[in-house]
C-alpha cells in the first residue's frame, strides 16, 4: 500500500469492512468487494423544503437513513460471512441475530506503520434473496447503519476508536 495518495483516488482505497462474528467478543472484519463491480453507500437524506406565504423557505434536515447494498455476494463454503448470512436465511432472523459492525477504512489517509483513518457504525445485515444463476449461489444483502459513527484508526485487521 502506497504511504502517500495524492490526486484523485481510486475506487479500491475506500474499503468496506463487515464484523464477520456478528456480535462476537473479537471482531474479525471482512473486506467485502471481491464480487462487486459496484457498492454505494446511500445517505438517503430526509429533508425537506417549505415556501410560506411570505415568499420565505425553510430548510429542515432530519437526518439520513444509510444504508449500501452487495450484489452479487457469492457464497464460498467456510467464509465466516456466507456461513452467517445462511443461518440469517435458515432461521429467517428478523432480530439482533442480523446485527454487527461495519467499517470504512480510508487507505489513502495513513499508511501501514501508523494505521489509517476509519470509521466504524453498527448495522443490520439482511439477506434480500438467496439463489441465483449457473455462476454460483449468491446471497445479496442489504447493509443498514444504525447509531452513531465512531471515529478511530484501522491497523492489522484491528479498529481502535480514538480517545
Amino acid at each position: 500500500m502506497p504511504s502517500s495518495i495524492t490526486g484523485k483516488i481510486a475506487r479500491k482505497y475506500m474499503a468496506h469492512f463487515l464484523d464477520s462474528t456478528f456480535g462476537g467478543t473479537t471482531p474479525s472484519w471482512y473486506r467485502i468487494g471481491a464480487d462487486l463491480e459496484e457498492y454505494n453507500v446511500e445517505m438517503n437524506p430526509d429533508t425537506e423544503l417549505k415556501k410560506n406565504i411570505l415568499g420565505e423557505t425553510a430548510f429542515t434536515h432530519n437526518g439520513y437513513e444509510v444504508s449500501g447494498e452487495a450484489e452479487p455476494y457469492y457464497a464460498v463454503v467456510g467464509d465466516a460471512l456466507f456461513e452467517k448470512l445462511q443461518n440469517i436465511i435458515d432461521t429467517m432472523a428478523n432480530d439482533d441475530t442480523c446485527k454487527t459492525s461495519a467499517l470504512e477504512v480510508h487507505l489513502w489517509d495513513g499508511d501501514e506503520t501508523a494505521g489509517f483513518k476509519a470509521v466504524k457504525q453498527d448495522c443490520y445485515v439482511v439477506p434480500t434473496s438467496y439463489g441465483g444463476d449457473t455462476s454460483g449461489y449468491q446471497i445479496p444483502f442489504t447493509v443498514n447503519y444504525v447509531g452513531p459513527r465512531v471515529s478511530g484508526t484501522y491497523k492489522n485487521n484491528t479498529f481502535t476508536a480514538d480517545t
